[in-house]
């Protein structure tokens, strides 16, 4: 069953509803349970899209983690200014990003910098324009391993033409393959396990073929947070693992996956602003505040009130029914743990960090923006 850390919320009084709260130690525990799993802190590279902070890529770097994901280039921009020297950009560079490329090197030279590819004309386009402004950045193959969002299939042709094409290029490097497969949703693991296993053997074929070619294969940056677990088993050289839902957790997941046994980091506060009915409470938690991503009555789950329905969920309300109502007033408040957590960071310009029970301050949602400086 999932919780949040015993403290007295009286403790939040004063911190204004909607708004995110963070448990200090709780991510703490949660990255240690990263690295138990990873089996060492080298073989990660999480994903800083979950809580797009700078001070929790302080935590990672002092844990020792040094790799970094990123999904926007304002994200790999926060990692730079936080201290990460090498970051992985999953996402493939196109139009006007080929240029903020170029600035991000020469604006971060001693961060390595490494982008995905699945396509010979944006290969193309950035490799002449950083060899134009001598520079060079690192790039990864997007291989589809059956999510069908980005990529080539292991087994497409094309997968050695376009690594062919980054290996050729003088201001290119080729960094490996970049590996997601988020359509692995198995509750089971050992479902999960056998899906995985399925794919693999075609990803080092891939591989092979590569270094049978001359190209080098440095690194197979696999999975997300369902499947790291499962990678984590394998003993490839290169291989690198890439949760990120995992240092907050969330509803979602906690309930999908319970074989990951992390606990929930970061949790919504709201306050009761109505009681229109008998059997009904509104809360101002509306979708500014919590994703609205998963489908309607689905995106926020309340310990105190496991079983209320939602049945209204607007910009800025959120209304609740339940045989419970009469115990709540105006000003009251509630404890939510949001069911998909990452987009729900970006809705905040700050949290709440409370550690040992106290509030010790704010942390900015550092990457929030599409753009920082670059």
């Amino acid at each position: 069953m999932l919780s949040v850390p015993e403290f007295d919320v009286s403790v939040l009084q004063d911190v204004a509803s909607p708004s995110v709260v963070v448990f200090v130690d709780v991510v703490r525990r949660n990255i240690d349970r990263m690295i138990s799993v990873a089996g060492r802190a080298d073989r990660l590279r999480p994903h800083c899209k979950t809580h797009k902070m700078s001070a929790i890529i302080r935590l990672l770097l002092e844990k020792g983690i040094q790799r970094h994901k990123a999904a926007t280039i304002a994200e790999a921009e926060m990692l730079a200014q936080s201290g990460a020297r090498d970051v992985v950009l999953a996402y493939n560079i196109v139009g006007p990003n080929l240029r903020r490329v170029a600035e991000f090197r020469k604006l971060y030279p001693d961060t390595q910098l490494v982008v995905t590819a699945d396509h010979p004309g944006p290969v193309q386009q950035l490799g002449d324009l950083l060899a134009a402004e001598g520079l060079t950045v690192g790039v990864m193959l997007d291989v589809d391993p059956g999510l069908h969002r980005t990529g080539i299939a292991p087994t497409d042709d094309r997968a050695m033409e376009v690594y062919g094409l980054i290996h050729r290029h003088p201001a290119l490097r080729p960094a490996g393959f970049h590996v997601y497969d988020g359509h692995h949703k198995h509750s089971d693991l050992n479902e999960r396990r056998a899906a995985v296993m399925k794919e693999w053997p075609e990803i080092l074929v891939l591989k092979q073929r590569c270094e049978q070619a001359g190209y080098s294969v440095p690194e197979l940056l696999c999975g997300g947070t369902p499947t790291f677990p499962v990678y984590a088993e394998l003993d490839e050289p290169g291989l690198t693992l890439s949760p990120g839902t995992s240092i907050f957790h969330d509803a979602g997941y906690g309930t999908a996956f319970p074989d990951l046994n992390f606990q929930p980091a970061a949790v919504v506060i709201t306050r009761v602003i109505s009681r229109p009915t008998s059997n009904r409470v509104t809360l101002d938690l509306g979708n500014k505040a919590v994703a609205a991503d998963p489908p309607n009555g689905r995106r926020v789950w309340f310990p105190e009130l496991p079983d209320a329905v939602h049945v209204l969920h607007n910009e800025e309300h959120l209304v609740l029914e339940t045989d419970a109502a009469a115990r709540f007033q105006p000003g009251d408040l509630l404890i939510g743990i949001p069911i998909h957590i990452c987009p729900t960071s970006a809705l905040h310009h700050d949290v709440t960090t409370v550690e040992n029970g106290h509030i010790t301050g704010h942390w900015d949602v550092t990457a929030r923006n599409r753009k920082l400086t670059v």
